[in-house]
């Protein structure tokens, strides 16, 4: 079994945030599907985890 990746970040998969193009901030990660993502602020972070459990909910209602 993998080992859980850690909230640092060396373990982002990216080094810009996708919400407004500036570099992450190491205390602005998530991890979604396993991979680190990192965001310029938490704001950019929660509007993300909002984004992901709206999205989801929609996908995974019967």
């Amino acid at each position: 079994m993998r080992e859980p990746k850690k909230l640092e970040l060396k373990n982002a998969i990216n080094d810009k945030c996708p919400w407004s193009g500036n570099p992450i901030d190491k205390n602005s990660l998530t991890i979604y599907q396993g991979e680190v993502f990192g965001f310029c602020n938490p704001d950019c972070r929660d509007k993300f985890e909002k984004a992901i459990d709206v999205f989801e909910s929609l996908l995974f209602t019967p």
